[in-house]
């Protein structure tokens, strides 16, 4: 019996795992593939508007 709940635990972690995964890597394809040039636009577009603003907190 308790190799049976190892079992099931282990095969389980791997079918997570291994979704997890395939997750991520589809995501990667997806941006490479269909993203072309607009893989940053998000990030770009806001380094440009908050050029200039203070700093604020910590030292």
């Amino acid at each position: 019996m308790g190799n049976l709940v190892i079992d099931f635990i282990l095969l389980a972690l791997c079918i997570i795992g291994f979704t997890a995964l395939m997750g991520t890597v589809t995501n990667v394809f997806g941006m490479k593939v269909f993203g072309r040039g607009n893989v940053n636009k998000f990030k770009t577009k806001s380094t440009s508007i908050q050029t200039g603003w203070k700093k604020v907190g910590g030292k």
